[in-house]
């Protein structure tokens, strides 16, 4: 498993060079995916299904592409962008295609259903951190102002 992971985390960084990341953001964002791949291999091994790892994956590295933004003072994009890579349902994608291709469409559209699930699992704990973020932030947010007896309406 510690292979697989510093192999997320190379292929993090080489993701990261090709998006154009600069500085120590391009070790951060290397390391979250290397987070990420870590969760879901780890939740794997705890014998979560593959969905339910992907999605506890998602959540890690949203959460951790959170802290780090604002610690570099950076988007977040700048993190989840390659920490997605190395859990991106490549594979899937491709297998669907190899089945289409050669007539099994029962085991295409099985794989393809697949693919989209796991696909929509990792987006779907991404908008949640996010989500739920900007929602803290936003409280935080009035509750100075309300501090300070300032109504701002936005």
């Amino acid at each position: 498993m510690i292979i697989e992971v510093i192999a997320a985390f190379i292929s993090s960084f080489a993701f990261g060079i090709v998006f154009n990341i600069k500085g120590k953001n391009l070790f951060f964002a290397a390391l979250c995916g290397a987070l990420g791949w870590f969760v879901y291999k780890f939740s794997l091994k705890l014998e979560f299904t593959d969905t339910t790892s992907l999605f506890l994956a998602s959540l890690a590295l949203s959460i951790y592409s959170e802290i780090f933004a604002r610690i570099l003072k950076t988007p977040v994009t700048t993190f989840v962008i390659a920490a997605l890579i190395p859990l991106v349902p490549g594979g899937g994608m491709y297998y669907t295609m190899v089945e289409a291709i050669t007539g099994d469409v029962m085991k295409s559209l099985e794989i393809g259903i697949k693919t989209i699930a796991s696909a929509g699992t990792l987006a779907l704990g991404i908008i949640l951190v996010s989500t739920i973020t900007k929602t803290i932030i936003k409280n935080k947010k009035v509750k100075l102002d309300m501090n300070r007896n300032i109504i701002i309406h936005k």
